[in-house]
């Protein structure tokens, strides 16, 4: 097999959906780099693949990541795996693939499964255009701060969260975005698989509800801003009015739009549009 890095995506869920080629993968190489390898030792068994195997995590030091580095430039092929999905969407990895491509040692990515895509698929909101967040700080503070930050994007936004934290990161959704329209996809893949849309607040007392939805990883995908929905408060464009009768309309949108963490180019494209119809 041609020395290389292997990016190989593994099941998230339902081992059913491992791919034939990721399959050919993992028992041709020399080497299986996994994020937790009793984690993986499962996958392997399963497949009867009895390639060796090795820990490469978030927590792997510089030296770990020189070994694998030696390993492929005297002509060994390695596969990279993590717990589920496809390694470096949330998961560890950059820094090897980062330390491959600054040495011009090849990097062969080997698709398959991942829970982002998957939510994306089936949540009916907009994919035309996304914004992958990841994880969401824990503290509320920086929770908040980074909300506010995405409140004015216009692509549909996904994020992933633990179960111990979903409550808690619906709540600041529904605090910082408004009540937008969202996809909550739950255990995806698996026997108690939930894909539910439905505005934030209808989406949060359901969790709160059913203490079976606090359970398993979860997505949360939600509508991206756009200047004519609900979520945006009636009192936003109250002070734009206002504002705008006492300043030039391009300062009267950065004003608000610094309040708010709104677009002020949005903010001063309503502002034109609405002059002209009145």
């Amino acid at each position: 097999m041609t020395a290389s890095l292997y990016i190989v995506a593994t099941p998230i869920g339902n081992l059913g959906d491992m791919t034939l080629r990721g399959l050919e993968t993992l028992r041709q190489v020399d080497l299986i780099a996994a994020e937790d390898t009793r984690h993986s030792a499962k996958l392997l068994a399963h497949f009867d693949i009895r390639t060796p195997m090795i820990s490469y995590h978030d927590h792997s030091t510089s030296s770990h990541i020189e070994q694998l580095l030696r390993r492929l430039r005297t002509g060994e092929s390695i596969a990279l795996i993590s717990d589920a999905g496809t390694p470096m969407v949330s998961d560890p990895g950059y820094r090897l693939v980062a330390a491959c491509q600054a040495e011009s040692l090849p990097v062969v990515p080997i698709p398959g499964p991942s829970s982002m895509t998957a939510a994306l698929s089936a949540a009916g909101l907009p994919s035309d255009r996304f914004h992958f967040e990841g994880f969401l700080p824990a503290k509320l503070g920086q929770r908040s701060r980074r909300l506010k930050h995405l409140r004015s994007y216009e692509a549909t936004l996904i994020f992933f969260e633990s179960p111990r934290r979903l409550v808690g990161a619906l709540e600041t959704m529904c605090s910082e975005l408004g009540d937008r329209e969202a996809a909550l996809c739950r255990e995806l893949t698996k026997s108690h698989e939930t894909i539910r849309r439905d505005k934030l607040s209808v989406l949060l007392e359901f969790v709160r509800s059913d203490a079976n939805q606090q359970r398993g990883e979860a997505v949360i995908l939600v509508r991206g801003f756009a200047q004519d929905e609900s979520d945006v408060a009636p009192e936003t464009w109250l002070w734009l009015e206002r504002l705008a009768r006492e300043l030039p309309p391009r300062r009267a949108a950065a004003i608000v739009a610094d309040i708010t963490g709104l677009s002020a180019r949005d903010l001063y494209q309503w502002l034109l549009e609405h002059r002209q119809e009145t």
